[in-house]
């Protein structure tokens, strides 16, 4: 049955159906025919995948993301990070990297920090004499950083799906997307070396670094309030994303008094519209996802793996492979929301910490974001570099390597994802 229930979404996908359609659709046709359930469960099962609190946090993470992609926070934090790394080799491409950064730590999504940070550098780097295909790749790879970093959307979707403490993935998070993140800053450094890309911009000197710090230290205080918070036991995850809403309003209106009014119409109504995609798509893949476990698909998926290995690095190696290619073709959250359901109680059975696969998932899938021919970051970075596909994935090569390397480190190396939870424990 599972073959076959696999078989209908790939053939909806194939026929170009939406993916939360698909989802439903293929569950509904095995329903109507392979079972002698009512067909009314749909609607019910569907209803009540979005029945849970900890969702409520990613409506509320997106809009506050929206408010301070909107709200002056992206060019304060390119003022900031040029502040320290743009005088170096590539200096525009790592300020880039560093600002994605900050700004994947409080936005939550890879597109908007790569919309937010790349419409200022991606014509600035080309304007300094960088190629088209350099200026959007790295962008578009930067901004993977967006869904590895607290507070990911994709994070809490995982957390929420395999029964995972969302703010110890928060926590599990940050040392993988600060490795990653001095990766592409060593990457882009050694590409502008080798390539003779210059800036020809002087050393900023400690004041101009204070002044860029003291700037921007409102917009980098978020992430410090929302994890604090959580681990102080303050407020849930939730909690902390209306706090952030809250946070960014005041902020973005305010005090950077670059968000009008007249503008939040706008700011609330793509805040709406990005969370009626995500939650169609979380309630068609929680439909199921119920099919999957009355019927212990999972169990029988688990089990194949067990006989085919019991080696734990071998069963990484078969996650790893299939996560990538359903990281080419599908949107992370849908990804997570089919195999997460599959995939964590077989990785349990290895003995693997649900919050270290966790982090192994996101990795990933965050790949899947640059990879052709569903890649979002890379369709996001063309359109604001002005180039084809195919240009763009001229520059990603090198960067691949730098991706596929910290893959192999997050999954080999358990510690880096489960030292700073463990620590906070």
């Amino acid at each position: 049955m599972g073959l076959i229930l696999v078989a209908a979404l790939f053939v909806l996908l194939f026929l170009g159906v939406p993916v939360a359609f698909a989802l439903a659709g293929a569950t509904l046709f095995a329903i109507f025919f392979f079972t002698d359930m009512s067909v009314f469960v749909v609607g019910q099962q569907m209803f009540s995948s979005l029945d849970s609190f900890p969702l409520l946090a990613i409506p509320l993470f997106i809009l506050a993301g929206k408010l301070m992609e909107t709200g002056g926070i992206s060019s304060r934090l390119i003022k900031l990070a040029s502040a320290f790394c743009g005088h170096i080799s590539g200096g525009y491409a790592a300020s880039g990297v560093v600002a994605c950064l900050f700004f994947g730590a409080i936005s939550g999504s890879s597109a908007a920090t790569v919309a937010a940070i790349g419409a200022i550098l991606i014509p600035a780097m080309i304007k300094k004499g960088y190629s088209s295909s350099f200026s959007a790749a790295s962008i578009a790879v930067s901004g993977e950083l967006g869904v590895i970093l607290p507070p990911s959307i994709p994070l809490i979707v995982y957390g929420v799906v395999a029964k995972v403490s969302i703010g110890s993935l928060f926590i599990a998070g940050i040392l993988p997307g600060i490795l990653l993140g001095l990766s592409l800053i060593l990457t882009v450094y050694i590409i502008a070396k080798i390539k003779g890309f210059k800036d020809d911009v002087r050393k900023s000197t400690w004041k101009e670094k204070l002044d860029a710090v003291s700037d921007s230290s409102l917009a980098l205080i978020m992430p410090l309030i929302i994890l604090g918070g959580i681990y102080s036991g303050v407020f849930t995850p939730t909690e902390a994303a209306a706090v952030a809403v809250v946070y960014s309003f005041v902020v973005s209106v305010f005090v950077y008094k670059e968000l009008k009014i007249q503008s939040l119409i706008n700011v609330f109504g793509d805040a709406a519209l990005m969370t009626a995609i995500i939650m169609i798509i979380v309630s068609g893949a929680g439909l199921m996802s119920w099919f999957l476990t009355i019927n212990m698909i999972p169990q029988s998926i688990a089990e194949i793996l067990v006989d085919v290995t019991a080696n734990v690095v071998i069963f990484l190696v078969i996650v790893n492979l299939i996560l990538l290619i359903v990281g080419m073709f599908f949107e992370s959250t849908s990804a997570i929301l089919i195999l997460a359901p599959i995939l964590v109680p077989v990785a349990m059975q290895f003995g693997i910490d649900p919050v270290h696969f966790g982090i192994i998932m996101i990795v990933n899938l965050a790949i899947g974001m640059v990879t052709p021919p569903v890649g979002v970051n890379l369709f996001v970075s063309c359109q604001i570099a002005k180039i084809s596909l195919e240009e763009i994935t001229k520059g990603l090569a090198p960067f691949f390597i730098t991706l596929i390397i910290n893959l192999m480190l997050v999954t080999y190396i358990p510690i880096i994802s489960t030292w700073l939870p463990g620590m906070m424990r």
